[in-house]
């Protein structure tokens, strides 16, 4: 347990950062998801708007280091891999 002001000061703060970060990542999440669910529905239309929705939300993620920004790459290029194999993107 925290002795200090201080020390109780940090464990507030980090259980405040702790539940802003979950949203943030379980946004990102469905995102991605809603990219393949897009994708299993075939309209190129949708499946674009998805893709640079969740490009965004992984590129926001990563910049608050929430996600390693490696991953946010690794991410980003199987969504697009995917979508260039359908050739909705050139």
């Amino acid at each position: 347990m925290a002795n200090t002001s201080q020390a109780k000061k940090r464990v507030r703060q980090s259980i405040k950062k702790n539940i802003h970060n979950s949203s943030q990542r379980s946004s990102y999440r469905t995102a991605i998801k809603n990219v393949r669910k897009s994708i299993e529905s075939g309209n190129k239309e949708i499946i674009l708007i998805s893709y640079k929705k969740a490009i965004s939300k992984i590129d926001i993620v990563a910049n608050k280091k929430i996600i390693h920004r490696n991953k946010a790459a690794r991410q980003k290029r199987k969504l697009y891999k995917v979508i260039k194999e359908l050739n909705f993107i050139s």
